[in-house]
């Protein structure tokens, strides 16, 4: 849509000439000007903006393309900072760091934003910058009793941070491409053995063979996740994601990859194969045939949903979780508009806009990475124009636009939003970056130039030209149209290299246009999904299980679709434990999230002090968990999360040891469970021992928001009752 929008005109100047471009976008006019000295003049409807000349330039067609590269060199400038601080930490005092603020309303350094900038090509810019960043979210520990160690840390985040949220290892997508200093490639060697560890026996699930936890950067969860987990943050902490989980794969490789570089061959055999694992059971669970995407999440039991979010996507692709047919498709199957692709879909008609309805710039640059990958040019293209515009529109590389509008804010109400949005956002001004680094001039990290660019991207970029160039810190790029494109004329929708030269630091790519098969882009997908029924009531007759349900839903038992009712129905009783939950569907087949889960079956509540002893009933699996409270934080916020490791020694059998966490609450409730098995007859004794958090960590001694910080470490909750439940014969624990 913009080459549409975009012209290209040489106005005369009575002093110096000016190159001058332009958009118009829902009646809003911008334009940009550029001078002799590469000086230029951003002019949009809320102001004005002079860019200084800057170190590196771009050379194109287009002064908006050129003169936005150069605005986000300067947005880049305003990050580079030599203190951060956050009121949350050292009482809001600055805190001495030469490295990248997260930007004008976050000027902080938070894991995952650094991790993705820096993996987006900041490293290139800046090197000493992102290391250092980097280097400030490690940390050893502070408790003398607990395993001693270098972590990354987990920010602040749902029911007291990790084990909820579990994205911390995206600090390794960064800091794989800083190896080349031997101090910091040995922290990270370290670091990625105790952190993978330490996510290996507190986060992994070995019957599913996943990793537990909140998707990664959507952490707001009333506006992802059912709204019931506003109060309920279990849920988060049992379930699994797919941002998460090939996140964790791409960790296990790259520990592959430097433990053979360390001369441990059974160490780095032992992490090829939990990566081969991992990327086998994502493909297996999150993958949605009658979608043919991948689920943006799951139910600790295997409950599939229908959401889906484009960053977990893209990931999958780049990673190669996603492979063949499966990686065109997703991409392919993830709806978009004029505007850009939603960071979420579908969208919830009652939360307001941030995650939900709305375009994120560094997710867009992820989605080009996964289209350059599958070779979708009509994809490449709609992001492209999509990162440009909203830079344009504003005059900064803003974090999050409106997804009908690409607004910075829209009024409506309650609903009004993006809610939290602030100028020059580190990961948006990365985004930027990229797309010219990699979206348009193919540079790729391992330092190939490997163009893919869309030929409907030729007239804004090349306009009259033969050669576009871009300039680097170390390099000089030149891509050269073929000849028939000078004729006017390109067979195919695709421009690849042909021949490249390389003299010194300077590489010339001769183009040639390619057709490869482009799925058109899918802009016919309803926008919301219908709201969730209330929890349905299970009741006890002779014939199974009586379930009313408000309407017309489909059902979902211990974690299977089971059959739609319409008001009541019936389900068999097995014996054991019962959950059931529901959705339902609009007239287009969309499906709602899931209702609350009511279960229903014996639970053995077992009190006390500790060790506490039960025999079991008959022989099978069991599901435990604890009742208790946390009210050490606030859902949102806080590193308090109470993490314990249950010790189960049954007669007859070994030691089954597993996690219980238990995140900050409103009030009483059952923390996440586990599974332990039990011959009929043997008696079994429980014992409680202390697990791990983030307070643990040295580096949250700074942290003054909270409990857990400033004042000492803090891994406790209020625990009531052990809660044992059999499992129905043949299912998963739901």
């Amino acid at each position: 849509m913009l080459s549409a929008l975009l012209a290209v005109a040489m106005a005369a100047g009575t002093s110096a000439p000016a190159w001058q471009d332009g958009l118009d976008w829902h009646g809003e006019h911008v334009s940009i000007s550029e001078d002799a000295k590469h000086r230029y003049t951003l002019a949009w409807p809320f102001g004005q903006r002079v860019i200084p000349p800057q170190p590196l330039h771009v050379d194109t067609a287009s002064t908006l393309f050129n003169g936005l590269y150069a605005m986000a060199q300067d947005d880049l400038r305003l990050d580079s900072v030599t203190a951060i601080r956050d009121g949350a930490f050292d009482h809001g005092k600055p805190i001495p760091c030469h490295c990248f603020e997260t930007g004008l309303k976050w000027p902080y350094v938070w894991t995952r934003d650094l991790s993705y900038s820096t993996d987006l090509g900041l490293w290139r810019f800046d090197p000493a910058r992102a290391r250092n960043g980097l280097e400030f979210k490690l940390s050893g520990v502070r408790v003398a009793s607990a395993p001693q160690g270098l972590y990354v840390m987990q920010d602040t985040g749902s029911g007291g941070s990790w084990p909820i949220s579990t994205d911390r290892v995206v600090w390794f997508l960064g800091a794989q491409h800083l190896l080349g200093d031997k101090t910091f490639a040995d922290k990270v060697w370290q670091a990625l053995q105790d952190t993978l560890a330490q996510d290996r026996q507190y986060a992994f699930d070995r019957r599913f063979g996943l990793y537990r936890g909140e998707t990664s950067f959507m952490d707001w969860r009333e506006q992802s996740y059912p709204a019931w987990t506003a109060n309920k943050v279990t849920f988060i902490g049992q379930s699994y994601a797919l941002s998460t989980n090939v996140l964790h794969y791409q960790a296990l490789q790259l520990a592959a990859k430097l433990a053979a570089t360390h001369h441990q061959p059974k160490l780095a055999t032992t992490y090829a194969s939990e990566a081969a694992a991992l990327k086998q059971a994502i493909n297996a669970h999150f993958w949605r045939a009658d979608r043919g995407m991948y689920m943006s999440y799951i139910g600790g039991d295997g409950t599939p949903y229908d959401t889906y979010d484009l960053l977990g996507i893209s990931l999958a692709i780049t990673s190669g979780v996603a492979d063949g047919q499966r990686a065109r498709q997703t991409l392919a199957n993830y709806p978009t508009w004029p505007a850009g692709s939603p960071v979420m879909w579908p969208e919830r008609a009652d939360q307001p806009i941030y995650h939900n309805r709305a375009i994120w710039p560094f997710v867009s640059a992820y989605a080009i990475r996964a289209a350059r990958t599958v070779d979708d040019p009509a994809r490449i293209a709609h992001e492209i124009r999509s990162v440009m515009r909203g830079a344009a529109l504003y005059g900064s590389n803003l974090e999050n636009y409106e997804l009908l509008t690409q607004g910075q804010h829209l009024d409506e109400g309650k609903l009004s939003g993006p809610v939290v949005n602030s100028p020059r956002q580190l990961w948006s001004v990365a985004a930027y970056l990229d797309i010219v680094t990699e979206g348009v001039f193919g540079l790729t990290e391992n330092g190939q130039v490997k163009p893919k660019l869309p030929t409907s991207l030729v007239p804004m970029l090349f306009g009259q030209r033969k050669q576009i160039t871009l300039n680097l810190p170390d390099r000089r790029i030149t891509l050269e149209l073929p000849p028939s494109a000078r004729r006017r004329k390109l067979d195919g929708n695709l421009l690849v290299a042909s021949h490249t030269r390389t003299r010194g630091t300077h590489t010339l790519v001769t183009l040639k246009a390619i057709q490869v098969k482009n799925p058109p882009l899918r802009t016919d997908a309803p926008l919301y999904a219908p709201a969730a029924p209330p929890a349905p009531v299970l009741q006890a007759d002779a014939g199974g299980w009586h379930v009313q349900a408000d309407g017309k839903v489909q059902l979902y038992v211990d974690g299977k679709r089971a059959g739609a009712i319409d008001g009541s129905g019936q389900l068999a009783r097995p014996p054991g434990l019962t959950c059931v939950s529901a959705t339902r569907r609009d007239a287009q087949g969309l499906e709602s999230l899931h209702s609350p889960d009511t279960c229903a079956g014996a639970v053995a509540r077992i009190g006390g002090d500790w060790p506490r002893h039960w025999a079991a009933p008959d022989s099978g699996s069991y599901r435990v968990s604890l009742s208790y409270d946390n009210s050490h934080g606030p859902i949102s916020t806080g590193i308090t999360a109470a993490v314990k490791m249950l010790a189960v020694d049954c007669v007859g059998s070994t030691t089954q040891r597993m996690p219980l966490v238990m995140p900050h609450s409103t009030g009483p409730q059952a923390s996440t469970y586990a599974v332990f098995t039990a011959a009929a007859g043997a008696r079994c004794r429980f014992s409680l021992d202390d697990g791990f958090n983030m307070s643990y960590l040295r580096h949250f001694a700074h942290y003054t928001g909270g409990e857990g910080g400033s004042t000492g470490p803090l891994n406790q909750a209020s625990i009531g009752d052990l809660l044992i439940a059999p499992l129905a014969q043949g299912t998963t624990a739901p």
